[in-house]
């Protein structure tokens, strides 16, 4: 039976090093994941003063800044080159107004399309000024900090949850109380924000989450927390130290994503070892998508394993796994009626724009896709055995590993750049072509 190990998890990967980089002083993380976007985290913490030490066995040494991210001067600001890593970008924003001098963040590729005004807005009331260089409410940026003041802001989650996590990790280093609210008129991404709180936890910083109800506030156990209504949540933190800590990295749900698909729409089972069947990570969700949609599963301690099923199509909220919305849109080529993908008009804003690069994909395999305002709907023709298909990763890691599915439909799949995988996963194709089960693409034109 083919066998793959899940990588590391990126989101905790970024949260461990940012938490272990801000401690007083010495953490020792292990199972970090490998990938250009973990580069990026890295480098910006390491320009911010922490000391992040590879070791020998793969695990790294990391020197904390006690909390205190270093900037620099007008006329040598510290530069933060977050590369096309938007988590990055997103959450150091908030950890460099936490700091002390003057920080740029600066990015390529499509990351300085992608917007971030809703987090200098929140950043704004607590004393920190924010410029942007280029397009208004984009970066690059310039901060000017002397540290964040404390208080009160206010933060939407409709596009992206990483503005919250990066205000959660950053407002332990306030000089005064902070407490953030959940605005707007939907809430997406949940479960990353999960995922930040149990960080916060791991290295001992504390927080109270509230929620509203019949007027009055009241502490909320975050772990139980899986609808989020804006407007009756609030975060409330204090000053408090990151205290160092051992911690391992669990693998990760979005990426091993790929290979559990493979299981229920190729000839045999597939099985994935190294992840957590209680994970925080919203991505656990695959397993229930793929269930609802027919495909059999086993659960055990060892490994999830998926058997080659009959898919039916189905309609599916996904705004909180958005993520896995690559891979899902695939294995709807493979099903038995229209799937309809709901509730995601945020992909718009991601390194591609994943509504129209999912439809164009699928499009190429033959199927018929509708675009919807909050997603898109799918209905699978006969998948075109035999033929080989050039399909686009829009320079987009997940778009590139979810095309690699169809070659278990026995199309020779030709994709433009199978190196963007490095951004996430870079030695995906390595293991794609382990499982044995077809093909990694070939490089098209």
């Amino acid at each position: 039976m083919p066998t793959v190990t899940a990588p590391s998890s990126k989101s905790v990967s970024h949260r461990a090093i940012i938490a272990a980089c801000l401690a007083q002083g010495t953490s020792r993380l292990t199972g970090l994941l490998a990938s250009e976007d973990l580069e990026r985290t890295r480098a910006c913490m390491t320009a911010m003063g922490a000391d992040l030490h590879p070791q020998s066995d793969g695990s790294c040494i990391v020197s904390g800044t006690a909390g205190r991210p270093q900037g620099g001067t007008d006329a040598e600001p510290v530069v933060l080159d977050v590369g096309e890593s938007g988590t990055t970008c997103r959450l150091l924003t908030a950890v460099a107004a936490a700091g002390r001098g003057v920080f740029e963040i600066r990015g390529r590729g499509r990351l300085h399309d992608r917007p971030i005004g809703e987090l200098i807005d929140a950043l704004t009331p607590l004393g920190v000024a924010v410029r942007s260089l280029g397009k208004p409410g984009h970066p690059p940026l310039r901060l000017t900090t002397a540290g964040l003041s404390g208080g009160e802001t206010t933060i939407t989650l409709e596009d992206s949850s990483q503005y919250l996590s990066g205000l959660l990790l950053a407002a332990p280093l306030a000089d005064g109380p902070v407490t953030v609210a959940v605005t707007g008129g939907k809430a997406v991404s949940w479960p990353y924000v999960a995922i930040t709180l149990s960080t916060l936890a791991d290295f001992a910083v504390p927080f109270t989450v509230e929620t509203l109800a019949d007027g009055t506030w009241t502490a909320a156990d975050w772990r139980t927390l899986t609808d989020v209504t804006p407007g009756r949540v609030r975060f409330r933190m204090r000053p408090a130290a990151y205290m160092p800590r051992d911690c391992a990295v669990e693998g990760d749900w979005s990426n091993a994503s790929y290979f559990l698909a493979a299981g229920a729409v190729g000839p045999e089972p597939v099985t994935v070892t190294g992840l957590r069947p209680d994970s925080l990570q919203g991505d656990r969700a695959i397993c229930d998508i793929l269930a609802s949609m027919g495909a059999r599963l086993e659960i055990t301690d060892v490994g999830v394993t998926v058997l080659p099923s009959a898919l039916a199509g189905r309609v599916l909220d996904m705004s909180r796994c958005p993520d896995l919305v690559p891979t899902v849109a695939v294995a709807a080529c493979f099903a038995t009626g229209t799937t309809t993908i709901t509730k995601v008009a945020h992909l718009r804003l991601k390194e591609s724009d994943r509504i129209e690069a999912v439809a164009e994909n699928c499009t190429r395999a033959g199927a018929t896709v509708t675009i919807l305002a909050d997603g898109l709907c799918i209905h699978p023709n006969p998948l075109p055995a035999g033929r080989t298909i050039d399909f686009a990763s829009f320079h987009d890691h997940r778009l590139a590993m979810s095309a690699a599915l169809f070659g278990l439909a026995g199309v020779t799949v030709r994709l433009d750049d199978p190196g963007c995988v490095a951004k996430s996963f870079p030695n995906f194709w390595e293991k794609w072509e382990k499982l044995g089960l077809c093909p990694s693409p070939h490089r098209g034109e």
